[in-house]
């Protein structure tokens, strides 16, 4: 729980888009105590023209589940006055919305730490699978976590942040 009241919640693993100010807004509607609010919106990149869209399977209901797990550990690691994870799936075009994460808190050192261990932990341990589809028409290669990303993650196991 935050600091001001009760901790805010959101999460949806959709296929449809979504709209960000939207989610920031119901997420701060009515609450005074909030003094930070930190937001990530991810949108799916075409790599230098060589990636038309990016292809997301998951299981849905242990998805959601399992977001919801490490939305309590961010909230019980920061003081947080709510939180949102929209993440798509299915084909997402270049330049669309994939994810978007905010956090709001009393104070912006506990809304930029909490966002930034939620990304990590969207970008190496959430269980959802990655295809690339190629601007030439075929399907490229499912996509693996980058070893940077690996070790940006590694530090909220570690203890460090």
């Amino acid at each position: 729980m935050g600091e001001g009241g009760p901790l805010r919640r959101l999460i949806r693993v959709q296929a449809q888009d979504f709209d960000p100010a939207a989610q920031a807004a119901a997420l701060t509607a009515g609450r005074a105590d909030i003094g930070a609010l930190v937001t990530f919106l991810g949108l799916c990149r075409n790599e230098a023209g060589r990636l038309k869209a990016l292809e997301i399977e998951l299981y849905g209901a242990m998805a959601e589940k399992e977001l919801a797990r490490v939305a309590d550990e961010a909230a019980s690691r920061w003081p947080l006055c709510g939180l949102v994870i929209v993440h798509r799936h299915g084909l997402i075009e270049a330049g669309a919305r994939i994810v978007f994460v905010a956090t709001a808190s009393v104070h912006r050192a506990a809304a930029f730490a909490a966002a930034d261990f939620l990304m990590d932990y969207l970008k190496t341990r959430a269980p959802f699978w990655k295809r690339a589809h190629l601007s030439d028409g075929t399907a490229g290669p499912w996509v693996e976590p980058r070893e940077e990303d690996e070790r940006a993650a590694a530090r909220w196991r570690a203890g460090e942040a």
